[in-house]
């Protein structure tokens, strides 16, 4: 634990990161001590602006908008963090098989992967939603289900590289199956590129899940900042802090998350760290 810490504290990208996504934890997780009212409660006051009563002012509806955006953080992390879980799992197992057996294989793989990084995943997105609902288990699958090329590309080179080293061909030689060799060798030795990769697939994920509560197909029975902004664009002209507030919330979770990343691919790359 010492060790981490200091890496840590020694790598100002990753550390600033670190205290972010802390700061986004302890806000999702006592939500209900720090917002003042109940984000889904309409009250009288229409388009209040930012006041001691009203951190955040108010919407078109009178609901409170810190409250709304604390409540939010819930939202994108949940969608962020299993539908990023989801792509670097199915992205993991896909790459390691492809990149590791190779051959025939490797070169069906390759092809499912080229056809999924042409189409336009946001409006493959799209049209799932709108067909099977906008539900926030659909949308976590969707965007998971959708998201994992990246990865798979990721984990496929880091396999062909590790299949060619010493130790896998001695695991090789004393008859370990192709299925251990994989799990135990291959996934374990190739994982920490794809940890790196897995906090940008976190802020991709919650971006998708802005843009869709925006076009108004997010989950209605939760609220998300995308939604805010979706609500607050209407009110530009006279209610500016409900789009500000929502944007600012979103763009300092994509940070963390895109901080960390770079961090952890500094301490992983020896070429980057011995820059720094």
């Amino acid at each position: 634990m010492k060790d981490i810490f200091t890496k840590i504290s020694s790598n100002k990208e990753l550390k600033i990161g670190v205290i972010f996504l802390i700061m986004l934890i302890l806000i999702a997780v006592f939500a209900p001590h720090i917002a003042n009212y109940d984000p889904y409660v309409l009250n009288d006051d229409i388009i209040a602006k930012p006041s001691s009563k009203y951190i955040f002012g108010t919407d078109g509806l009178g609901r409170d908008v810190f409250s709304m955006v604390i409540y939010g953080s819930r939202t994108s992390l949940k969608i962020g963090v299993l539908a990023a879980a989801i792509s670097s799992v199915i992205g993991t197992l896909i790459g390691g098989i492809a990149g590791y057996i190779g051959g025939t294989v490797d070169k069906i793989i390759s092809e499912i992967i080229n056809m999924f990084l042409m189409l336009p995943t946001f409006f493959l997105i799209l049209i799932v939603v709108a067909i099977y609902g906008g539900s926030l288990k659909n949308i976590i699958i969707v965007i998971g289900l959708t998201s994992w090329t990246g990865t798979a590309r990721l984990m496929r080179a880091q396999a062909m590289s590790l299949r060619e080293r010493t130790f896998i061909k001695s695991a090789i030689t004393i008859g370990e199956s192709n299925k251990e060799i994989l799990f135990k060798h291959i996934i374990p030795n190739g994982i920490f590129p794809i940890i790196a990769d897995s906090t940008m697939a976190v802020s991709s994920a919650i971006l998708s899940e802005a843009g869709l509560s925006f076009i108004g197909i997010g989950d209605p029975n939760v609220v998300s900042w995308g939604k805010i902004i979706a609500h607050g664009r209407g009110y530009l002209t006279n209610g500016w802090w409900i789009c500000t507030f929502g944007g600012i919330a979103i763009i300092f979770t994509v940070l963390a998350f895109y901080l960390i990343g770079e961090g952890i691919n500094n301490l992983l790359n020896p070429k980057s760290s011995r820059l720094n």
